[in-house]
């Protein structure tokens, strides 16, 4: 029977070397894919640090919000703002010219990015406060609500967001080492912070926030710190989303509630409270999103021709999603996690199987 200890050692070394090969297979990608699908590829990478860091609200600590795409609107705005060099943004300015606070504000894409997680933790700590004191469904409309009075107001502050106009020429940073390698840093925090006492009290205010504060927990620490964090991550995204788009606007299809349920979908689809289930509903909805484009050109199908149809990829992916959700009710992993023991047992039963 293995120890515990010789259990810990083999997850250890088997992650380490599941690291480094999806390093290579990321290089391969680098060399071998055109334009195009590394950009698709990024964005993977980008959802898939969007749903992990809801999930840590939705699925793990049980808090329902809807305000995500607000954080990812503050790290995006606050980057984009520290990356465009101050002679750009007197070209972009035109309509008011630039606050001075921000004018000459530069630096470099990585202090941009943990920039852009600090304040997007700072406004979930500051909404925090009166937010996290509601649950349930008025939760859920108070942080839409907070999104929106952000998006709004980068629509209405021209001296700092550029108004409707946007934030235009942002530098394309954003490439497949580092999305995968924000990535990669958001799911070990978060999965280290699960399996830590902290982690176990957010697992027990999910499961029953009454016995757990009779249990001596604080509810609204543990709920608020989770919160914080989830923005901060949030904020990286949002950051790295910018500079894979090069120009931002307040619209509400860029940073409204649209993108709110893009992450929510990703996060349902994988399975809500699991983190590895998240990353493989963002990887598939990306997929998915660029795949069924070709529903929105002229297509032939069973031999038929069929004009451009605009919206049909909503559509269709909408379909697959009920679908899913009538097949998964809790989503393809439910709560279940992608683990070594797991990996371990299904090989065994393959190699059973097949020696038969």
């Amino acid at each position: 029977m293995r120890t515990m200890k010789e259990k810990t050692r083999r997850d250890l070394t088997l992650t380490v070397l599941f690291v480094i090969f999806a390093a290579i297979l990321l290089q391969v990608a680098n060399v071998k894919f055109d334009s195009y699908q590394k950009q698709v590829l990024s964005l993977m990478a980008i959802y898939g640090i969007m749903a992990v860091s809801l999930n840590l609200v939705n699925g793990i600590t049980g808090v329902f919000s809807l305000g995500h795409a607000g954080f990812i609107l503050l790290g995006a705005y606050t980057s984009a703002l520290l990356t465009i060099p101050p002679e750009q943004k007197a070209m972009i300015f035109i309509i008011e010219p630039a606050h001075p606070l921000i004018a000459n504000l530069h630096t470099d894409f990585f202090t941009a990015t943990i920039v852009a997680g600090l304040v997007s933790a700072l406004g979930a700590f500051i909404i925090g406060f009166p937010v996290l004191r509601l649950s349930g469904d008025y939760l859920a409309i108070a942080s839409l609500g907070f999104s929106e009075v952000l998006r709004i107001l980068a629509l209405n502050l021209q001296s700092i967001t550029n108004g409707s106009l946007g934030l235009k020429g942002i530098p394309n940073y954003t490439n497949i080492w580092w999305s995968w390698g924000w990535l990669l840093v958001t799911v070990l925090f978060v999965v280290s912070l699960v399996k830590s006492s902290y982690g176990r009290a957010l697992l027990a205010i999910r499961e029953n926030p009454i016995a757990a504060e009779a249990m001596g927990i604080n509810v609204f620490k543990h709920t608020l710190l989770s919160f914080v964090i989830s923005a901060f991550f949030a904020g990286v995204s949002g950051s790295l989303y910018a500079h894979w788009l090069t120009t931002i606007d307040p619209r509400i299809t860029t940073f409204g509630p649209v993108l709110t349920y893009y992450v929510l979908i990703m996060v349902v689809l994988g399975g809500l409270g699991s983190v590895s289930g998240s990353i493989i509903g963002a990887i598939l909805f990306a997929f998915l999103m660029e795949w069924l484009r070709m529903f929105e050109q002229p297509f032939t199908l069973f031999g038929r021709q069929y004009p451009a149809i605009q919206g049909m990829r909503m559509l269709v992916l909408s379909v697959l999603f009920v679908v899913t959700m009538i097949v998964w009710k809790r989503g393809l992993f439910g709560r279940a996690e992608i683990t070594w023991d797991g990996i371990i047992k299904l090989l065994k039963k393959f190699r059973r199987s097949g020696s038969k």
